[in-house]
């Protein structure tokens, strides 16, 4: 049976998947990105050399595969022309010829910038810490049914009538409820224009292509944005992204049966971390966190964004196990980890009323209220970067992973030690 494999993170983001599914890439015929849209930064290195991608798949990098954008992405047409145009630059070659995107695929328009940027700076002290980037509006309009799809640049005066409607609802709210600047039938346009012509040959029944794909016995690589615990559903609401990171979403936002999703991987970060607002029970603030946050380099790759950084949150894990159905972890970034005498780990929470759980629960006030139960292990001091083998890891770095899987109740597949496409362990491959 073909195994194809589904890549996602399993915290809060920012897990390295984008390293992971480089790595996993050369194994495929083609990479599919899901959902999401330019509001996450993918993070390849190729020998010292980096490249963050936004919206193309992280299988770019290699000029024999097809990379497909699927109908859960929110496309932003000036965004990945701008990236197309870095990596032509770069030297890719191909780019443009080997990228797909579904026609069902919605647009992200200037309209939907102006009310995500306008609804945030409104919230004050309650802001959700959204990008700014118009995801969370052109989900809205996907679900109320108004979407300028990609299919649709084929028809300019099907655009036009919906652009003019949706800036009917968009600017009556922008100026009565924000005091913000209306936007522009003309301004729209004239940027619609500047890009359909090269958007249009990219169109492709994505859907299609990859059930043909798997009929021909080919494998292929599914790559999530975000993480688990920002799922619209089943995250920290309401402190989430706009769209569901969960493996299940592969199906639908590729077009393809769930019996095509062989293999999920979660990509597990050797700590914790957060973007933006919302609830973080294994939070640091002292220098044991400054010292993640220096040694892991934890700013947003496309936002420039300092994380927040904190203990391994084994309970939170759990749940993202759980809603998945994670075949196997990766645990990256192991290295920052060095040099820690005492590592906590956290095995479950206390609740207000006293009693205890070992998965973290639904929704931002409950998990608000969670007070971390911690393990206590032996840190190490020899280095782990770049280490290759398993078992020339020092012994309690091997206790740690170890604790790791028995707490959560998943194997280990991948170890990262490095942020280089070959500074990885190899414990379990997912296509064999």
């Amino acid at each position: 049976m073909t195994k194809n494999v589904v890549v996602i993170g399993a915290q809060w983001g920012d897990e390295g998947k984008g390293k992971i599914v480089d790595w996993l890439a050369e194994q495929t015929t083609g990479v599919v990105r899901f959902q999401g849209g330019h509001n996450a930064g993918h993070t390849l290195v190729v020998n010292g050399k980096k490249t963050i991608l936004r919206l193309i798949p992280s299988g770019i990098l290699h000029e024999n595969l097809d990379c497909y954008i699927g109908s859960g992405v929110v496309v932003s047409p000036e965004a990945l022309l701008g990236e197309i145009d870095e990596l032509n630059a770069a030297g890719v070659k191909n780019v443009e010829q080997r990228l797909k995107i579904a026609p069902t695929a919605p647009l992200i328009l200037p309209y939907h910038i102006a009310l995500d940027q306008a609804r945030e700076k409104s919230r004050g002290a309650g802001k959700i810490g959204t990008t700014g980037r118009g995801i969370g509006p052109a989900y809205e309009d996907k679900v109320a049914r108004r979407s300028v799809r990609a299919g649709d640049l084929a028809n300019r005066d099907l655009v036009a009538e919906k652009v003019r409607a949706n800036l009917a609802l968009y600017n009556v709210q922008l100026e009565h409820l924000h005091g913000a600047e209306p936007v522009k039938f003309e301004d729209v346009m004239a940027k619609i224009d500047a890009f359909r012509e090269r958007i249009l040959p990219m169109i492709a029944d994505v859907s299609r292509t990859l059930y043909e794909k798997n009929q021909r016995g080919e494998r292929l690589l599914f790559e999530g944005a975000q993480g688990t615990l920002l799922d619209i559903d089943y995250g920290t609401y309401p402190f989430v992204t706009s769209s569901n990171c969960i493996a299940g979403a592969a199906a639908a936002g590729a077009g393809v049966p769930p019996h095509m999703l062989n293999y999920v991987l979660g990509i597990v970060k050797a700590y914790t971390t957060r973007v933006g607002s919302g609830p973080f029970p294994t939070e640091l603030f002292d220098e044991v966190g400054v010292g993640l946050a220096e040694r892991g380099h934890e700013f947003g790759s496309v936002t420039g964004r300092p994380r927040r950084c904190g203990w391994f949150d084994a309970a939170a894990l759990k749940r993202s196990i759980q809603v998945n159905g994670i075949t196997g972890m990766c645990i990256t970034k192991l290295d920052v980890m060095d040099g820690i005498e005492k590592i906590q780990i956290c095995v479950g929470y206390t609740l207000p009323d006293g009693s205890t759980t070992d998965i973290l629960p639904f929704g931002a006030d409950a998990v608000a209220n969670c007070t971390p139960i911690y393990e206590t292990l032996d840190g190490w001091t020899e280095s782990t970067f770049g280490v290759k083998s398993y078992d020339a890891l020092p012994s309690n770095a091997k206790k740690y992973l170890k604790c790791i899987e028995e707490v959560c109740g998943a194997p280990i597949a991948i170890v990262s030690t490095g942020p280089d496409r070959e500074e990885t362990i190899l414990i379990q491959h997912p296509f064999e």
